[in-house]
C-alpha cells in the first residue's frame, strides 16, 4: 500500500466495507468502519491523504466523506492492526447475520444498588469477547462520566453479545443493563417489558436488601424467569448460607441450584452464561405476523435526529422501510437499523424477538416517544402494544435560568432530555424573584439532582434551582379539589376547607440492633406504623405509612446515619391523606420569596422556620444595611432574625473637635442607610435554595 493513498482492501474484511490507509507522518495504519457507503469501495488515488490535517487525518476524511450523505458518527477511526481488523470483521459477521428466534436470549440483571450488578455485566461483555481485553474499562456500559464520578448506573444501556453454549451451538444474548437506585426504578420497569428473563445479583456479605425486593416485584409482575446469583462470595465477609435462607423466606425463589460467584475475579461467571441459555426462554415466534416494535429508550443525535431503540415483537423491521409509529400517527422511511454490540452496528434486517435501534431521520422529539409501537406504514398492525405506566413525579422543584436569555435553551435542552428520561416532567412558570423557567417533576431528590447535573454538563445551563416540594390535593369550599404543585399557588387560609398531602409505603431493613432509633426517626416524622417482621436472627423489616415531605427533605441521610450505614430502605406511593398543613413564607428586607415558600405541617411550622431563618442568616451575604430575615404564615411572624450591616467607621477622620460634628456625620450615615434599605435589593444565593434539604428539627 503506498505512502499517502487510500486502496481498497483485498483480504476478507472487503465484504464489510472496512477503509485502510497510510498516515504520511507516522506511518501508522488507520482502520476506518463505514457502513452501508459504495463509496468506501475506492481506488488508488481517488483521494489523497496527503492534504489532509497531519495531526488528525481522519476529520478531513469525514468531511470528505459526509459528500457521500455519511454522518461522522459511521465513521470510527482505531489504531489497529491487520491481525485485530480480521477477528474485528469475523466478530461482525457473527453480529449481522440472520438468526432464528430459538437462539435468542432477552434478559436483564436486576440488583440493589452497588451490589455488582455493573461488574458482572462487564465480565459477560468480556467472556462472549463483544470487548476485546484493549477495550475494556471498568463500568463499560456507564457511558456517561456522572455515572462513573458516582458509581451508580443511571440509564439502561443494552449489548449484544454471542456465546457458544455447551451444547455447541451459538446464541445470540441481548442484555439490558438497569439501574439500581429507587429513584430510577422506572427504568428498570421499562427494561423489564423488552425481556424474557432476569438476573437477580444478591451481595452474599450484606443479603437481601430493600431494593432487591422492589426489583423482584417488578419482575414478578412482568412474568420473567427469575434467576438469583449470589455475587462476592470472595470477601471474608461474605455469608452464602444465610443469604440462601434470606432469598428463599423473602422472596420465594428455589436457591438449591443458585450459583454462587465472584465478578471481580471472574469466579464461575461462566456458568451464568449456561444458565441464561438453559432456564430463560426463547421469545416467541411471531416473525409472520405484521410489524410490532415497543420504543423502550431514545436519545437525539445532532447529526442524524433522533435513535430509537426498540424491541420487535412481531414481524420483520428492514432497512428501507417506510414505518408509522401508532401513537403520534408519523411516518418515516428507515435510514439505517442496526444493533447494539454494545456499540452500533448496521444490519439489513431484525427479526421478531431481537433488540435494536433504528434511524429515519426523526427531527422532532415529540414524534418519538417511550412506549410508543412501530409498525409499517402499507400494512399497519391492528392495534399498539401495551406500552408503559404514566410515571408519576413524586418531587417537584422550580429550574431557572440564571441568565433570563438562556430560557429557550433550557426549554430545547428539556425536551432532548425528556426524551432520554421519560420519567422527567415540566411545565412553564414565572416568579417574581427569578423570571421566567419551568415547574419539573422527578421521581427523587436523586433524581432531581442528576437531571440538574445534566443539564448543566451537556447543555452548559446555569441554574438556579428552588427547594424541592411534593403536590398536594387542596379542597375549596364548595369547590372541586385543585392539584397544588407550587407552594405558591396555595390559596388564602379562609378558602380552604382542608388540604390532602401524599403518603408513601416505606420499608426500612435494617440489623436488629438499630430497629429502636430507626423507629424513634420515623415516628418524629410523621410515620404510621404498620408492620414489622423479623427476617432472620439479626435483621429486621419495618414498615411505615409516611407523607413524602418529611421524606424528601433529610431523611434518607439520617437513615444512613444512625445504621452506621447498614440500613437500606424503599418505598412506594401510597395515596392521600388529609393533614393539618400550613403555607410557610420568608420574607428578606420585606419582600417574601417565593421559591423559598413551603407547605408544612402546623406542629412543625415553628421549628422549621426558626431553623430556616437562621440558616439564611448565614447564607445571605452581608449588605450596607440591617437585613430582616422573618418566616411567616399569612400575616403573622412567628420566627425572625436580622443579618447586621456592614459598617464603616465615619469618625475614624475625626480625630479631634467638638461631639456635635460627631453626631452630624453619624446622623448622615444612618438616613443614607435607611434610603439605601428602601431602595436595595438582597440577592439570595442558590445555597440557600436548597436550605430546606439540610434543616435540622428538634428531633433529629
Amino acid at each position: 500500500m503506498p505512502r499517502g493513498g487510500i486502496v481498497q482492501c483485498r483480504g476478507k474484511c472487503c465484504t464489510r466495507r472496512i477503509l485502510y490507509g497510510f498516515c504520511g507522518v507516522s506511518f501508522q495504519l488507520h482502520h476506518f468502519r463505514v457502513p452501508g457507503s459504495s463509496c468506501v469501495c475506492t481506488k488508488r488515488g481517488d483521494f489523497s491523504l496527503t492534504c489532509l490535517n497531519r495531526n488528525k487525518p481522519w476529520q478531513s476524511l469525514r468531511r470528505y466523506l459526509l459528500r457521500y450523505a455519511i454522518s461522522p458518527t459511521q465513521v470510527l477511526p482505531i489504531w489497529i492492526s491487520m491481525e485485530e481488523a480480521a477477528i474485528k470483521s469475523n466478530r461482525e459477521e457473527q453480529t449481522t447475520r440472520d438468526v432464528s428466534p430459538q437462539q435468542l436470549r432477552n434478559f436483564c440483571i436486576i440488583a440493589h444498588i452497588d451490589h455488582g450488578k455493573s461488574t458482572l455485566a462487564d465480565r459477560l461483555l468480556q467472556l462472549t469477547n463483544t470487548v476485546s481485553n484493549r477495550d475494556m474499562k471498568e463500568q463499560f456500559l456507564d457511558t456517561m462520566d456522572l455515572e462513573r464520578e458516582r458509581g451508580i448506573t443511571i440509564k439502561l444501556q443494552t449489548a449484544r453479545m454471542t456465546y457458544k453454549a455447551s451444547d455447541g451451538k451459538e446464541y445470540i444474548l441481548n442484555l439490558i443493563d438497569t439501574p439500581g437506585h429507587v429513584d430510577f426504578s422506572y427504568e428498570v420497569s421499562r427494561s423489564l417489558v423488552a425481556c424474557e428473563g432476569a438476573i437477580l445479583v444478591v451481595d452474599a456479605s450484606q443479603g437481601v436488601e430493600a431494593q432487591t425486593l422492589a426489583n423482584v416485584y417488578l419482575a414478578s409482575e412482568s412474568g420473567l424467569e427469575i434467576i438469583p446469583v449470589l455475587n462476592k462470595v470472595d470477601l471474608p465477609s461474605a455469608e452464602p448460607f444465610r443469604v440462601r435462607q434470606e432469598i428463599e423466606q423473602m422472596i420465594g425463589l428455589d436457591t438449591s441450584n443458585c450459583l454462587e460467584i465472584s465478578a471481580k475475579t471472574g469466579k464461575n461467571v461462566e456458568k451464568v452464561l449456561e444458565y441464561i441459555v438453559k432456564y430463560i426462554p426463547p421469545p416467541k415466534d411471531r416473525t409472520n405476523a405484521p410489524l410490532r416494535a415497543l420504543i423502550f429508550d431514545s436519545y437525539y443525535d445532532s447529526y442524524r435526529g433522533v435513535i430509537v431503540y426498540f424491541r420487535i415483537f412481531d414481524g420483520v423491521l428492514e432497512t428501507g422501510r417506510k414505518i408509522r409509529f401508532m401513537n403520534s400517527q408519523k411516518d418515516f422511511e428507515i435510514v439505517e437499523v442496526g444493533v447494539l454490540a454494545p456499540h452500533q452496528v448496521p444490519v439489513a434486517r431484525l427479526i421478531a424477538g431481537e433488540v435494536g435501534y433504528l434511524v429515519a431521520g426523526i427531527k422532532t422529539v415529540q414524534d418519538a416517544r417511550v412506549g410508543d409501537t412501530i409498525t409499517l406504514a402499507n400494512q399497519p398492525a391492528h392495534s399498539p402494544l401495551a406500552g408503559y405506566k404514566e410515571a408519576k413525579p413524586m418531587v417537584f422543584c422550580g429550574l431557572f435560568p440564571a441568565d433570563a436569555d438562556q430560557f429557550e435553551d433550557l426549554r430545547e435542552a428539556l425536551e432532548k432530555l425528556k426524551l432520554n428520561d421519560s420519567a422527567l416532567s415540566y411545565e412553564p412558570e414565572s416568579s417574581s424573584a427569578m423570571g421566567f423557567g419551568f415547574r419539573c417533576g422527578f421521581l427523587g431528590l436523586l433524581h432531581m439532582e442528576i437531571v440538574c447535573e445534566r443539564l448543566s454538563r451537556e447543555y452548559g445551563l446555569d441554574l438556579v434551582t428552588t427547594s424541592p416540594s411534593v403536590g398536594y390535593y387542596v379542597h375549596l369550599e364548595n369547590n372541586s379539589p385543585i392539584l397544588i404543585q407550587n407552594p405558591c399557588e396555595l390559596p388564602e387560609p379562609h378558602l380552604v376547607d382542608h388540604i390532602e398531602e401524599p403518603y408513601v409505603r416505606l420499608e426500612v431493613i435494617t440489623p436488629s440492633e438499630y430497629v429502636g432509633s430507626l423507629m424513634e426517626l420515623t415516628q418524629s416524622r410523621r410515620g404510621i406504623f404498620q408492620d414489622m417482621k423479623y427476617i432472620t436472627a439479626t435483621r429486621t423489616s419495618l414498615v411505615y405509612e409516611l407523607p413524602l415531605a418529611e421524606l424528601v427533605t433529610n431523611f434518607f441521610d439520617l437513615v444512613k446515619s444512625r445504621s452506621r450505614g447498614y440500613a437500606s430502605m424503599e418505598y412506594q406511593w401510597s395515596g392521600y391523606r388529609v393533614g393539618d398543613l400550613v403555607k410557610l413564607e420568608v420574607a428578606v428586607n420585606g419582600e417574601k420569596v417565593d421559591a423559598l415558600c413551603s407547605i408544612v405541617h402546623r406542629d412543625k411550622a415553628y421549628s422549621i422556620a426558626r431553623a430556616l431563618t437562621e440558616r439564611l442568616k448565614e447564607l445571605i451575604p452581608r449588605q450596607q444595611f440591617r437585613i430582616p430575615v422573618q418566616g411567616m404564615i399569612g400575616n403573622r411572624v412567628i420566627a425572625s432574625e436580622h443579618i447586621p450591616a456592614l459598617r464603616k467607621d465615619v469618625l475614624a477622620k475625626c480625630y479631634g473637635g467638638d461631639i456635635s460634628r460627631k453626631k452630624k456625620l453619624l446622623k448622615k450615615q444612618a438616613e443614607g442607610k435607611k434610603r439605601m434599605k428602601a431602595i436595595g435589593k438582597v440577592d439570595v444565593p442558590q445555597e440557600a435554595f436548597r436550605a430546606m434539604l439540610s434543616l435540622k428539627q428538634p428531633d433529629d
